[in-house]
């Protein structure tokens, strides 16, 4: 109703019976000769229909389309996802594919066991992957004891700053599907 009272200010011609709240199923049909102040609306009926029709859709793209609601992403934030999804591939999936654990059941990488297992912020995500813990060999430059480490190759800090944040956003989605796009 707010939306037809507004309507209704905006054109001078429009039924007053519509700002009242009355029943407007009568059809309003202009005299002859009569033009110009005179009221053109046939079916206000059809009229308030597809305004009823047309609000979602519009609503619905005034939504979708304001900065308040999505924010959007930098180019930055995009590239950093995409190298800690590919430094994920590359030295985390072996033993972690789709957030499980093939080694350790219960240390998978998804939300709720790494809640259980106090290790639910980047940070600890970070510092678990630099210097390892149990099964988990880290992965740092520093990393010491040497049997706590990787064999492989070792990881810079940014890289696996990348990788504590993509980690941690994969967790709080559930672990979509990250694809094996091309690195």
């Amino acid at each position: 109703m707010l939306l037809l009272s507004a309507i209704s200010n905006c054109h001078p011609t429009f039924p007053p019976a519509l700002n009242q709240g009355l029943d407007f199923g009568f059809l309003w049909q202009q005299e002859k000769g009569k033009q110009g102040d005179e009221a053109q609306w046939v079916k206000p009926r059809q009229q308030l229909k597809f305004l009823q029709r047309l609000a979602p859709p519009l609503f619905a793209a005034f939504l979708a389309l304001s900065p308040i609601i999505t924010p959007p992403v930098s180019y930055g934030q995009t590239i950093d996802a995409k190298r800690g999804a590919s430094l994920f591939r590359h030295a985390c999936i072996g033993c972690h594919d789709a957030g499980g654990n093939i080694i350790q059941p219960g240390a998978t990488l998804f939300l709720k066991d790494l809640q259980r297992n106090g290790i639910d912020t980047e940070e600890e995500i970070y510092r678990i992957t630099y210097y390892g813990k149990g099964r988990m060999p880290g992965f740092g430059e520093m990393c010491t004891p040497r049997g706590q480490c990787t064999f492989g190759a070792r990881l810079h800090e940014d890289e696996i700053k990348l990788l504590a944040d993509f980690v941690k956003s994969q967790a709080d989605q559930g672990w979509p599907n990250i694809g094996n796009s091309g690195d």
